[in-house]
Parts: structure tokens; C-alpha cells; sequence
């Protein structure tokens, strides 16, 4: 084997105590010297346990796995193979170790023998390159999910590692924060021959690899470029895995009839579009026309959102604003997303709308402050979900928490039972005390059918027991089993593997349709809000930025780019069409846009 290789693993196998199959069975990987490699597969396909496989966290069952020549199975090269290889998790909280930020940074260098100045210039170097400067002396507890996945990134960039491994690492970051790590690890690749190992369920990460691997069951099933991987869009599916947007644009353009070639970024295949479009005598003027209908809304279930203000860790040094009064009206019917940059306020707000984090005056200790002469009177916040007035002490939160359901990131961290039924009919016991044993058991079994799982099958295993997208399914069927009014999600589907988004959203589609009035959710991914949300919402800084169809939203491309957000793949690609040009209306989702395109195709044909 050439000596270029800086990981071998032959013959790999792995199993978990009391598993019913392997982790990984039989794995051969091998990852030259600065190359760039992205590893994909479903939920449970092996990823993650080959990623701590390669610095020792855990301990092959059998085979052999070697890094820059040292055996990784021989303990005494354990410690040595960390400083070089480097893992970014998906959950930063499971490797923050310090009280301040840059002591956090700064652990991992210390631990190596890095000197003290040197150790300061890595601090300032790697809190730059993800955009954390100004919170380098902030507590990591008291950050957003994003901001500490960060801090996470900073904390391994900071060892200058040879191998950097990234296990799903930018699945809770904005777009911002998603495009500065993928920046800085491109930039360590291609300048400092740092070797990449890009584990992700974000197929359009994938493609900026030399090499993309496959994983499938504790297998690996394919390996190739990027656009070799990508061209057996059929055989992906049976992986749990999709096509990137662009490549299902491009097969829904080519089975309508226009020469499209393979591309990988947006302007390529506008360029693509236009070329088609000139071929067959279509010049700049033409548009399609769009006209998404909203949700009609009857008024009973509307949310109301009016001067919303909120400092965490009020009169304390740690005092930091999340919300700084917030307008906000969510009518009865909408599936509405929420929107914004890490730490803009989204996950605060939503507290506030089952009561989580209550309003001021509705504190049992509030006591009406009296307004000196000439003073201004203090402006009060207000909040009213449906017929509960939150501001109000005598609401019966009670009553508001059974009606409006919270699904928090990482739900599966909500699990707490020893067993699924007890965990799902926890909330329906404590919400509903009437209840009789065999309609909560009613209850419970279809809230778990709901989900997608087998009653049977679960109900009596622990809930740690099972996979992560069935430990998540388990979280929301104990939410959803009260039958919520509005079910509030915050990034339902991060860190899901393709298959398990779609099954996510779909589920959530179906509430809404039978008997949910209002699911609301919050995400960091524009195509998904693009694709599922009637409504959305902007959020920066802690107040409102903009609020309407997503369709409408999009098109200040600019500006959300401006605070740190994205615009769907198929708005780039519209806004590379209209400098030529041809205007684009439609909903933002793949298919109407492909729909758009092909009928100005069409139309061309016809003329």
C-alpha cells in the first residue's frame, strides 16, 4: 500500500454491546494524505462510529487501522494519534470542557504542549475563521446551539490537526455559520494540505469533495467523485439517501426535453437553462407567473405577538438581550417557519408561546410598577395564543401547554423513561389525570403508529435503546399524543439523513392536515421552509426583520444574506436567469420551479 495513505483501515468490524447487527462489518477506507473526502449514508449506516474509530475513542472488534503509520488498536499511539486527528461532533455540548470560551479553545492546544503565545495566536485565529470573535470571553452554557457548534469547530481548528474529521458539524449552524466552517475547511485543505473527512447529511456539502463515499448498513456501498455518486440517483434512494436539488432540477429539465448537462453549482446550470432557452429562439422578456394561495384562517387559534422583550441573566453580568420587541402575528391555519441567524432570538421566542418562559406580568411575584411624573409608562408586552391570555397570572398555563406542543432541538434528549409508553403517556397523564388505563393505551399506541413506528414492537423497550431517527420519532409521538392545537418544532429535521427529513416533514403535513391547526416551525435550512412553510418569519437581532410568503421572502436575497441567512438553490438560480433577463415566479419548491422553467421552454417550442 502506497505510504501517500495517512489513514488505513482493512477489514474493519465493530459491534455495539446488544446490537442486533454490526456497526461496521468488513470496512476497507483509505484516505490519502491532504485529500478531501466526504463520507454519506442514512442514520445508523456506521459514519460516526468510523469517524471515532480513526483517534481511538473506540476500539476495533477486528481488522486493522493505522494513522500517519501508527496502529490505532496499540494503546500507547493513542494519545500521539490525537494530536493529530481532530473530530468536530454534531452535539457541541459533548466536548465543551471550560466556563469561558477561549479557556474551551484553548484545552486542547494546552493538553498538547503548545506554548502560551502560540496558544493565544491559535485562539485569535481559529475564533476568526468561524465568527466568534466577539464572544471570546462569553460563557459556552449561555450560547445558542449554533454559536456553540462554533465554538466547538474553534476548539478542534485550534490543534492544527493533520486529520480533521467533521461528524455532521454544521448541521445546527445557520447558512452563515454553515458557509464560513465549509470556507475555513476548504481553506485548510487546498492551502495547508490538511486532510478533510466530511461526514454529512447535507448532500450539497458533499459535492465540493475530491471523493465521496458511501455507507450503507455498516458497509461501504459506493465510492467515486462526487458527480459519479451522484449520477445513480435510483441506486442512492435504496440507501435512505436523495439527489442535491441541482441534480433533481437538472433530470426533471432533461425528462421535459432540454439538453442539460451535469453541473454543480446554480449560475452553471442557469448558464445551462439560458443556453437551451437561446437554442430555441427564447430571448430576455420572458416570465412565468406564479400565485400561491395563502391559508385561510378562521381566527380561533391565531397567535399574537406584541412587544416581546427578554434579557437573559437580567441584572447579573451575564445580562444578554434575546429579544428586543417583537411584532408578530401567526394566523390559525399556517404551517409557518421561523427564520434567522444563530442566536437571533428564534428559540426564545418560542418559549414564550406555551409559557415556558412566562411574561413578566404574569409572575406570581409581578407587582405593577408606579410610573414617576413625567416618565413614560412602560411598555408591556403581550402574547395571546387562541382564548389564553399568557399575560395574564390566572391563564391556565396548564391548559396552554396541552394545547400548544414543544418539540425542542435534539427532541430524543427530551426521552427520560424506562420504557416508550411510559415515556409518550408521561404528558397525557399529567395533562389529562381522568384519563382511564385503557385510554391512555389507546392514546399512546396511536400516537407511536402516527410516527411511523410498530406499537408492538417498541412500546416496552427502553427508549435509549433505539436508533437516533427512532428515539426522535419517540419525542415527538409523547408531544403529539395530547393532540395539540399547534405543535412548535425547533429544527425538526437536523441531523437527519435525507429519508428520515422527508418522513419528518411529511408526518408533520399529515397532523396539519387531520387535526393540527398550526405547526410553526424553526430552521436554519431555506429549501426546507421554501418547500413546507405558507408563512415565515425573519428574525434578527431579537425583533422581526420581514414576515410573508416564503416565496416573497426569498426574493430580498441580499439582505438575508446580509444577516447571515441563504435563499433557496432554486431562487439563486432564478436570480442568475433574471440578470439575463427571464423572470422566474414561482413557490421556491424544485418541482414548481422546474415546472416554470420547462413551460417557458415549451412555450418557445410552440411559438
Amino acid at each position: 500500500m502506497s505510504e501517500d495513505f495517512i489513514i488505513k483501515c482493512e477489514n474493519v468490524t465493530f459491534n455495539y454491546a446488544g446490537s442486533e447487527r454490526p456497526a461496521l462489518n468488513g470496512v476497507d477506507f483509505f484516505v490519502k494524505r491532504g485529500e478531501f473526502v466526504s463520507v454519506i449514508g442514512h442514520n445508523g449506516s456506521g459514519k460516526s462510529t468510523l469517524a471515532r474509530l480513526l483517534n481511538g475513542l473506540l476500539e476495533a472488534d477486528s481488522g486493522n487501522i493505522s494513522v500517519l503509520g501508527m496502529d490505532v488498536s496499540d494503546g500507547k499511539n493513542v494519545i500521539e494519534i490525537r494530536k493529530h486527528v481532530g473530530i468536530v461532533f454534531q452535539n457541541p455540548d459533548n466536548q465543551t470542557v471550560a466556563s469561558i470560551v477561549e479557556d474551551d479553545i484553548a484545552f486542547g492546544p494546552e493538553n498538547i504542549g503548545i506554548e502560551r503565545e502560540e496558544i493565544g495566536r491559535r485562539i485569535d485565529w481559529a475564533l476568526s475563521a468561524v465568527g466568534m470573535n466577539d464572544y471570546r470571553t462569553a460563557t459556552p452554557a449561555r450560547l445558542s446551539g449554533g454559536q456553540k457548534q462554533r465554538i466547538a469547530v474553534a476548539g478542534v481548528l485550534a490543534i492544527k490537526p493533520d486529520v480533521l474529521i467533521l461528524d455532521e458539524s454544521t448541521a445546527m449552524l445557520d447558512p452563515k455559520g454553515r458557509r464560513e466552517v465549509i470556507e475555513v475547511v476548504k481553506k485548510l485543505n487546498e492551502e495547508e494540505g490538511m486532510t478533510i473527512i466530511l461526514i454529512t447529511h447535507f448532500m450539497e456539502e458533499a459535492l465540493l469533495a475530491d471523493r465521496t463515499i458511501v455507507m450503507n448498513k455498516g458497509e461501504i456501498a459506493l465510492e467515486g467523485t462526487p458527480e459519479q455518486i451522484f449520477e445513480s440517483g435510483e441506486t442512492l434512494e435504496t440507501f435512505n439517501l436523495s439527489l442535491p436539488r441541482i441534480a433533481v432540477i437538472a433530470n426533471n429539465l432533461r425528462a421535459a426535453g432540454m439538453d442539460i448537462k451535469d453541473v454543480l453549482r446554480p449560475e452553471e446550470l442557469a448558464a445551462e437553462i439560458l443556453k437551451n432557452f437561446n437554442n430555441r429562439g427564447i430571448y430576455a422578456g420572458q416570465s412565468s407567473k406564479n400565485v400561491k394561495n395563502g391559508v385561510q384562517n378562521v381566527k380561533e387559534w391565531d397567535i399574537d405577538i406584541n412587544d416581546l422583550t427578554y434579557t437573559y441573566s437580567k441584572k447579573s453580568p451575564f445580562a444578554a438581550k434575546a429579544l428586543n420587541g417583537v411584532d408578530l402575528h401567526i394566523g390559525e391555519g399556517e404551517f409557518f417557519g421561523i427564520i434567522g441567524h444563530t442566536g437571533s432570538g428564534k428559540s426564545t421566542l418560542i418559549q414564550h408561546l406555551n409559557a415556558l418562559i412566562k411574561l413578566p406580568q404574569a409572575e406570581k411575584r409581578y407587582r405593577k410598577k408606579r410610573i414617576k411624573k413625567g416618565q413614560p409608562a412602560p411598555v408591556i408586552p403581550h402574547i395571546s395564543v387562541g382564548q389564553f391570555d399568557l399575560g395574564n397570572k390566572k391563564c391556565d398555563f396548564k391548559a396552554l401547554r396541552a394545547s400548544v406542543g414543544m418539540v425542542f432541538q435534539y427532541p430524543e434528549y427530551q426521552l427520560f423513561a424506562e420504557s416508550v409508553f411510559a415515556d409518550v403517556a408521561f404528558g397525557l397523564k399529567n395533562f389529562n389525570k381522568k384519563l382511564s388505563a385503557e385510554e391512555i393505551e389507546q392514546a399512546v399506541k396511536s400516537s407511536i403508529e402516527i410516527v411511523g413506528l410498530n406499537y408492538e414492537e417498541v412500546k416496552n423497550k427502553s427508549p435509549f435503546d433505539l436508533s437516533g431517527g427512532q428515539k426522535r420519532r419517540v419525542a415527538i409521538a409523547g408531544v403529539i399524543v395530547t393532540k395539540p392545537h399547534i405543535l412548535i418544532l425547533d429544527e425538526p429535521a437536523a441531523g437527519l439523513d435525507p429519508k428520515g427529513k422527508n418522513e419528518i416533514m411529511e408526518l408533520l403535513h399529515k397532523l396539519h392536515r387531520e387535526w393540527c391547526k398550526t405547526v410553526i416551525i424553526v430552521s436554519h435550512d431555506m429549501d426546507e421552509v421554501a418547500d413546507n412553510c405558507t408563512q415565515a418569519a425573519v428574525i434578527s437581532n431579537g425583533k422581526v426583520f420581514a414576515c410573508g410568503a416564503p416565496s416573497e421572502l426569498f426574493k430580498r436575497a441580499d439582505e438575508l444574506t446580509s444577516l447571515g441567512l441563504d435563499i433557496p438553490l432554486t431562487s439563486k438560480i432564478a436570480r442568475e436567469l433574471a440578470k439575463n433577463g427571464f423572470i422566474i415566479e414561482s413557490d421556491c419548491t424544485v418541482e414548481d420551479f422546474s415546472d416554470k422553467i420547462v413551460e417557458i421552454y415549451t412555450e418557445g417550442e410552440n411559438a
